[in-house]
């Protein structure tokens, strides 16, 4: 049975902690994973995978090493595979889509007390 989510109103009432990433549908061999952005998350890299962010509401940094680029809602970037980078919120609790493979570790090379190993599905 297909089903549409309501991505944004159903993240405010699911997710209540920031960088605790939930799977919204798997696609082929990825994922699309929403979550809501802290002040601050590690600094990562995937070695063998890309990540895109889109935001939805609010607005984000990703920092890179030689920078920083800023996202408001419907904005899009895509942090190549290997490039160090460390996402946060602009503003309060900001609703952010991700796009990656499905075995995408969402610390990458980091581990840390902010990695999730078992992601929870948001529910429609």
């Amino acid at each position: 049975m297909l089903k549409k989510i309501a991505i944004a109103s159903a993240a405010r009432d699911q997710i209540s902690k920031p960088f605790d990433p939930h799977i919204v549908a798997d696609v082929n061999d990825a994922q699309v994973k929403v979550a809501k952005f802290g002040e601050l998350f590690d600094w990562h890299s995937h070695p063998d995978e890309d990540e895109a962010f889109l935001v939805l509401e609010g607005r984000i940094a990703i920092d890179l090493r030689d920078g920083s680029v800023e996202l408001g809602p419907g904005e899009f970037l895509n942090v190549p595979k290997g490039v160090e980078h460390r996402p946060r919120s602009l503003t309060e609790r900001p609703i952010v889509l991700m796009f990656e493979k499905a075995s995408t570790l969402n610390t990458g090379d980091a581990k840390s007390d902010l990695t999730v190993l078992d992601l929870k599905r948001l529910e429609a």
